[in-house]
């Protein structure tokens, strides 16, 4: 896993647009950027608001559970 801190912060920015995107899985994310989904997460966590965060993992959660290869 690549350390965030190791990451640029114009490529943060893609990140997150990535992982708020309902197209873009985590193994993509993982795959051009090395980042595990934990780490994904947790980096979600640290950069949105408490609320924004909250909404992303229900939304995820939710589309996960009716598509067998979502987020």
């Amino acid at each position: 896993m690549t350390k965030r801190e190791n990451i640029p912060q114009e490529h943060l920015s893609e990140i997150v647009e990535m992982a708020l995107s309902d197209d873009i899985h985590f193994a993509d994310i993982e795959r051009q950027y090395g980042l595990s989904e934990k780490a994904v997460k947790a980096l979600m966590r640290d950069t949105l608001k408490p609320g924004s965060y909250k909404s992303w993992r229900k939304r995820v959660r939710v589309f996960s559970d009716r598509r067998e290869h979502y987020k």
